[in-house]
Parts: structure tokens; C-alpha cells; sequence
């Protein structure tokens, strides 16, 4: 079930999955999506581990607030979200603009982090003019203006042919965000830069990216690998950006395998 809470100046959406006194593990979605994003991950982990996941402010359920945002804002939303909920500490894992946000509250709030899973993202998002092509698109007309292309980026064209429930599922999603909610988000995103940050981190970290992935792409993750000290990295054959849901047994396998290396250390 999806309940909300007040943290600052927005009502995040967010849902428990999982046992009540397990380690607590918190997911965070990539751009235009919402927690459902999951729902292929999460059976994979809850078994052991409190997974809570939640809708960052402009996506799904949760409040749009005027944007633009920052990486620091939205990480600051998190931190904000485990203080309402009593949770000191826990396993920080996220997706595309979620694995940024992982990245931010890793590197600036060592004590509230257990591990890191950052997966299919990257600490800079060039070139700026991109960001504001597709900002121009949204002004225009909407998600609706950005769906097809995301499709594209997000799967390889093997798996939108055979996988069209799952696709519409994720277009559904996409569709579902609001426009102001984009823009105020992907500001953030074309505004990051956290490739120095990245050597605050300390935490056991997993890096995971998919093989095909246009958008955050394996030598941004070789980035990410270089600047973390002791990371683990992992490509992912037959993926692209979203591999949770193009390749659910090798991501859910591999980040279960990381998370029980932690808690056995």
C-alpha cells in the first residue's frame, strides 16, 4: 500500500515492502517514473530486507512543487524521508536520476549509508543543449512528446518487439508525468556535475550498467568504478537503460549477492 508523508515543502508518496524488522533498503526511481518501477526487484529481496520505496517530488503520487530542482534538493527529500520515518540507516540503491541522488546522499551523508547500489547513471549528464532540447519538448507538448524517444533509449528494440505489455506499462508511466514535474527534474539532472564528489564515498558500493545503454553509458560507469574506492562493477549483457526490467534475474541476482556481502562483512 502507498501512504505519504510531509517533508518540507512536499508530500512524498512511498511503500513498505518486506519484513518489519529487516534491514531497511531504499530504491529511488529514475526520471518519469514512479516506485512501480520496482516491481519486478523487489520479490527478489524481500524476503530479508525492508524495501521502501518512494516517488521523488515531481513523479508519481508525490508532490510537483515549482522546480527548477537540484541533485542536492532531491537528496536532501531522502534524508528528509528516512528522518520522518526512523530509519538511521540503510542500503541506498537507485536507478538512472536515482543511482545521482544515491551518489549525493553517499558522498554527503557517509553516516546514513549502509552501501550503494548505483545503477545505469552517471555523475555528469553532457551536453547541456540535450537537456534543453527536451525541456523545449516537454514546454511543448507534455511527457507525450518525450515517451517514444525514451522507449527507445531506455530498451533495446529486441526487447520493446517482444515485450509489449511491459512497454506499455512504462509508457503509461512516463505519460503519467507531469510536464512541470519533468522539467523541474531534468533541470537537475543537466546541472549535476558530481565527478569529484565521488571520491567522498565510502561505502561499499555496486556499480551495475547494461551493455546497450545509450544514455548512461558503460564508460560513465567506468567513471563512476575509478573515482569510488572499492567499488564493484558490472556490466550487464542484453540491457540497456532500464536493466531492472530488460534483465530482472541477472539485476535482482547480482544486487541480492551484493547486499548479503555487506550484511556477512
Amino acid at each position: 500500500m502507498t501512504n505519504r508523508m510531509r517533508v518540507g515543502d512536499a508530500e512524498l508518496a512511498y511503500r513498505w515492502d518486506g519484513p518489519a524488522d529487516g534491514p531497511v533498503l531504499v530504491l529511488s526511481n529514475s526520471l518519469m517514473s514512479n516506485l512501480s518501477m520496482w516491481d519486478d526487484t523487489v520479490p527478489a529481496l524481500v524476503d530479508t530486507y525492508r524495501v521502501l520505496r518512494y516517488d521523488k517530488r515531481g513523479h508519481g503520487q508525490s508532490t510537483v512543487t515549482p522546480g527548477p530542482y537540484s541533485i542536492a534538493s532531491l537528496s536532501a527529500d531522502l534524508i528528509g524521508l528516512m528522518d520522518a520515518l526512523g530509519i538511521a540507516k540503510a542500503h541506498v540503491a537507485g536507478l538512472s536520476m536515482g543511482g545521482m541522488i544515491s551518489q549525493y546522499v553517499g558522498a554527503n551523508h557517509p553516516d546514513r549509508v549502509l552501501s550503494l547500489g548505483l545503477c545505469n547513471t552517471a555523475s555528469e549528464m553532457p551536453p547541456r543543449n540535450l537537456w534543453e532540447e527536451r525541456i523545449a519538448l516537454a514546454r511543448q507538448g507534455g511527457t507525450a512528446a518525450l515517451v517514444d524517444g525514451t522507449v527507445q533509449r531506455w530498451f533495446r528494440a529486441g526487447f520493446i518487439d517482444k515485450s509489449p505489455a511491459k512497454i506499455a506499462t512504462v509508457r503509461a508511466m512516463i505519460l503519467a508525468t507531469t510536464a512541470d514535474g519533468y522539467i523541474a527534474n531534468a533541470s537537475a539532472v543537466r546541472d549535476m556535475a558530481q565527478t569529484t564528489m565521488l571520491l567522498k564515498i565510502k561505502a561499499p558500493t555496486l556499480i551495475m550498467t547494461g551493455r546497450q545503454d545509450p544514455a548512461c553509458t558503460v564508460a560513465q560507469g567506468e567513471v563512476l568504478h575509478r573515482m569510488i574506492d572499492g567499488s564493484r562493477y558490472l556490466i550487464i549483457e542484453d540491457a540497456a537503460h532500464l536493466s531492472n526490467i530488460e534483465q530482472p534475474e541477472v539485476f535482482n541476482r547480482n544486487l541480492r549477492g551484493f547486499l548479503d556481502s555487506v550484511a556477512a562483512a
